[in-house]
């Protein structure tokens, strides 16, 4: 199993409702079938809202996201999965990511701890994700 697929698994696993874990999984790992899962990103209506931590108004900012993000102990690289297909799947540094996508209204998630700790935006919402229990 590639590294890219283990980190998804790990971040749908952790913050994705348990009843579409399966279908989130299965269109993932499938080229031809990424865009079914990636597409609904915009207005994602299956986050585990248990795991979802709202940022500050006067944090949404890509330097604000990434302080908090690094205060719960954010490396420099995030794995991206996104509705944009310019950086989904990529390793990126943690600020260009944020610079990329915040405020651009496209559902992303940035993984920054796998299964631990992550960051999503739609056009909605951002929200940081966070699991401190041992699974």
């Amino acid at each position: 199993m590639s590294k890219q697929l283990e980190h998804e698994q790990a971040l749908v696993r952790a913050f994705i409702i348990p009843k579409r874990q399966e279908r989130y999984l299965e269109l993932l790992a499938k080229p031809k079938r990424r865009y079914d899962a990636t597409c609904e990103f915009a207005h994602f209506k299956h986050l585990d809202m248990r795991f979802a931590v709202p940022i500050p108004p006067s944090q949404q900012s890509p330097s604000g996201i990434s302080r908090i993000l690094r205060s719960k102990g954010a490396g420099d690289v995030c794995h991206v999965v996104s509705e944009y297909s310019g950086i989904d799947g990529k390793e990126m540094s943690l600020e260009e990511a944020l610079e990329e996508i915040v405020g651009r209204s496209m559902g992303t998630f940035l993984s920054c701890i796998e299964g631990r700790l992550a960051y999503f935006e739609d056009e909605d919402q951002r929200w940081i994700l966070e699991r401190t229990e041992k699974r």
